[in-house]
């Protein structure tokens, strides 16, 4: 088995091709080519522990386990490690930190939809939040298009204004004058309550959404019911906790598209320039073997990673 660190992964995954690999993943599981149950989880204290495989043809078979401690102060509220499998004989292959991957993927993700359902003339973006997936979501997103002005805001005026300094953007006074205006607006934050109001969404937005704080919800219903709402998978999006969305609750199931149906064309997104859409993320396994795949593939061409024998096979 191939153990591979965080900063090994950091250093393998190539961000530009993980773009292509989730364009292939969403499409596979549209087409019904791959195998991936609804995640399940196990609740702690302070916290959940996710458990989410899959079976890809373009990228083997794997799993990945997730902790979610929203709590955490001292280190990053997502963690996780990710293993894979040969799909021809089950045989252990990999163990590789699926932090960096978690974090990294579902911008990716995001972006990918975003290039698909954002009006060809957006240029303005406001990223609502101030953690970790908003800094992935601004590089992410800064591989799709050029934009002309990128605004960053969250409730702790202290970390808005350090985190914009960082990114180089601008930082809003509020939530509100982040999003009003915007062409396209990525919520990141764990927040319970709607930090997107209906009311500052312009039409012809685009609203990422990539939160989790069941039951609540860092959307507004009201911007909810406006949109025209693509997800990653139907079956995951409207399952129930701790898999799937629960701003889709009262949504029809068969009014909303998935990311896989863009990507191969068998539906469209975007019908008007004053379309609001939506694309709201739970975060899927075939994103994480995807990115997964990737980070193996370079190891070992690089020679990088630590091998090391779980158990001897006798013939």
């Amino acid at each position: 088995m191939l153990v591979l660190t965080r900063a090994e992964v950091e250093e393998l995954l190539d961000p530009d091709e993980l773009l292509g690999a989730l364009a292939r993943a969403h499409e596979e599981l549209s087409a019904g080519a791959a195998s991936m149950p609804p995640r399940i989880g196990a609740l702690a204290e302070t916290g959940l522990l996710g458990a989410m495989p899959a079976y890809l043809p373009s990228a083997g078979l794997g799993c990945k386990l997730v902790t979610v401690f929203p709590g955490n102060t001292d280190r990053p509220s997502h963690q996780a490690a990710i293993a894979l499998f040969d799909p021809a004989n089950g045989t252990p292959i990999a163990l590789m930190d699926g932090t960096f991957i978690t974090a990294t993927r579902t911008a990716a993700a995001a972006a990918l939809a975003t290039r698909l359902l954002a009006r060809e003339d957006a240029h303005v973006l406001a990223i609502v939040g101030t953690g970790v997936q908003a800094r992935s979501h601004a590089r992410a997103f800064a591989r799709i298009r050029d934009w002309t002005e990128v605004r960053v805001a969250g409730r702790d005026p202290e970390r808005t204004a350090a985190l914009a300094a960082e990114l180089g953007v601008s930082a809003a006074a509020s939530l509100e004058d982040a999003v009003r205006g915007a062409d396209v607006v990525a919520a990141t934050t764990h927040s319970a309550e709607p930090v997107v109001r209906a009311a500052w969404v312009a039409p012809g937005t685009h609203v990422s959404s990539v939160g989790y704080n069941a039951p609540g919800s860092e959307l507004d219903p009201d911007l909810v019911r406006a949109a025209t709402i693509v997800v990653e998978s139907r079956e995951s999006a409207f399952s129930p906790p701790p898999g799937g969305a629960p701003e889709l609750a009262n949504v029809d199931p068969d009014t909303v598209c998935e990311l896989g149906e863009l990507v191969s064309g068998a539906k469209r997104g975007r019908a008007t320039p004053v379309e609001i859409t939506l694309y709201k993320s739970v975060g899927v396994a075939v994103q994480d073997l995807a990115a997964a795949a990737l980070v193996l593939a370079a190891a070992r061409e690089r020679g990088a990673g630590l091998e090391i024998e779980l158990e001897e096979i006798h013939a």
